[in-house]
């Protein structure tokens, strides 16, 4: 005879306390971890946003060392721009392409709760005033 049939019955497996002790511990840590893990999914997604904008952004700074001044014109930059996945793009906005840009990013699709925001950049960089991106995912440069 092997070891479990001399045990009693009540001592076979787990008791119902310690499963509900065990699923309340594991749903504790999941309460606290499936936030963090969307944010930090959602931050990645934000990133692709700011990376693209830089790029455009050292486009028109290389564009207007050339030629004096900045263009609405994608193709223009000698930069390589993969199409954002996750926003949608509007084109390179200007009062005076003598003096100023904008370029304005928007996230599309579901966003972990964060709804949609957006990123703008402009001749100086990053536009804090202009961007509605929750701070938890801005870049803090």
């Amino acid at each position: 005879m092997g070891m479990d049939s001399l045990r009693p019955a009540s001592k076979r497996g787990f008791s119902l306390v310690e499963l509900t002790i065990v699923v309340v511990v594991l749903g504790v840590l999941a309460t606290f971890a499936v936030p963090r893990f969307m944010r930090s999914v959602e931050c990645s997604k934000a990133a692709e946003a700011y990376n693209y904008c830089e790029n455009v952004a050292a486009g028109e700074a290389a564009y207007f060392a050339r030629h004096g001044e900045f263009t609405g014109t994608l193709s223009d930059l000698n930069v390589s721009l993969n199409v954002p996945q996750y926003f949608t793009l509007a084109l390179p906005t200007s009062a005076d392409w003598n003096t100023n840009w904008e370029i304005r990013l928007t996230r599309s699709g579901a966003s972990a709760g964060y709804g949609a925001y957006t990123v703008t950049f402009d001749q100086n960089g990053f536009n804090r005033a202009k961007s509605t991106i929750p701070s938890e995912l801005q870049r803090i440069d």
